[in-house]
């Protein structure tokens, strides 16, 4: 149990087994608080891998908190195309005005200011706090919750609040006043290399094997307790990839809700037949000259669950006027619109390519 463990004992052998084994990561060569942070909200959700290129691109085109906070909307969906929870940087574009306009442009070396930011909660907010101020304060995310509850075989639910507060409580208790940057990265890197999150921990690897609980006593698949979510709801659409020469139509999904004011294909509730989609162009205008049924494509939100079935129609460009859709050039569509990944399997046969995808 977490209270009946001498947390102490895990400092020093982690930060010299990080010492020896920390991956080279681009936002680790320079810990600016923009950085830090950019770095951090992009990492949420999704591998470091993938993030490499997102990371480099982003700060590129937008290398301080002034260019986050003045870019034009569309384009900084754009950069962000492909990483999903859109909703993440549009606050912090929100965030960074008020950074712009209460910080002079500097994200604050301030845990608690940190935290009244738009969109930084305490995780964040110990991050940029620890690693870019040397403040010792905990970042405790998924990967810490794991092997602080495996180190110390705590079999408490780590989806109660209470325990991720207990957990960031002990760890300030103990957090490296003159490395605390360190301390929480090591942390992260040993959930994210050595005791991870699906399948079994390389026990033989980790810095702190000797006094384990989990490893000790063999108890690794039942740690950390979790919770099951809350099943998704499943719902069932009919995506149109609608095709004039070198022109597809797009449609922007309205300012609130999912995915808001990003571009799609059209779509509709329910799975139709081509007898049905070709009835749903029609009804929107325009003369189709034929369809192809695509095959079934699935997406995964992370309360709902898309089960998507596509057809490819070509139309009649003298009826574009009439139709009131949304006709853009496929280069355009690619390098302008950001369309997002829940529309990635039929976004091939546009020959549009989506995120990453474009810099390969």
């Amino acid at each position: 149990m977490l209270q009946d463990f001498d947390l102490e004992k895990i400092v020093e052998p982690l930060l010299e087994w990080f010492q020896e084994n920390a991956r080279v990561l681009p936002w680790r060569e320079s810990p600016t608080p923009y950085r830090v942070w950019v770095s951090e909200i992009m990492l949420q959700q999704t591998r470091v891998e993938a993030v490499k290129p997102y990371f480099e691109r982003f700060t590129k085109e937008l290398p301080e908190v002034a260019a986050l906070a003045t870019c034009e909307e569309e384009k900084l969906l754009k950069l962000w195309e492909g990483l999903g929870y859109y909703n993440r940087v549009r606050n912090m574009q929100v965030a960074a005005k008020t950074v712009m306009e209460e910080y002079n442009g500097i994200l604050p070396a301030d845990y608690e200011a940190l935290l009244k930011l738009k969109g930084i909660g305490s995780y964040t907010a110990g991050a940029i706090a620890s690693i870019a101020y040397q403040i010792p304060v905990p970042a405790v995310d998924g990967n810490v919750l794991r092997v602080i509850s495996r180190v110390t075989g705590d079999y408490s639910d780590i989806m109660k609040q209470s325990v991720r507060t207990e957990m960031e409580r002990a760890l300030k208790n103990i957090m490296p006043q003159n490395r605390a940057g360190a301390f929480n990265q090591a942390l992260m890197e040993l959930g994210a290399t050595v005791c991870v999150p699906n399948g079994a921990p390389s026990c033989e690897k980790c810095p702190w094997q000797n006094f384990c609980v989990a490893n000790l006593q063999n108890c690794w698949q039942e740690i950390p307790v979790k919770t099951k979510a809350k099943a998704r709801r499943i719902e069932e659409k009919t995506v149109f990839i609608i095709r004039d020469g070198e022109k597809i139509v797009l449609h922007k999904r309205p300012a609130r809700g999912l995915l808001a004011g990003l571009y799609e294909f059209p779509n509709t509730t329910g799975h139709l037949t081509e007898e049905e989609a070709l009835a749903w162009v029609k009804k929107h205008k325009l003369s189709p000259l034929r369809i192809q049924k695509l095959e079934p494509a699935k997406h995964i939100f992370s309360h709902v669950e898309w089960h998507m079935q596509g057809y490819m129609i070509r139309v009649d460009e003298l009826t574009q006027d009439k139709s009131g859709m949304f006709f853009v050039d496929v280069k355009d569509s690619e390098e302008n619109y950001p369309i997002p990944a829940a529309f990635g399997a039929y976004t091939k046969y546009m020959n549009i390519r989506l995120g990453n995808e474009k810099f390969e």
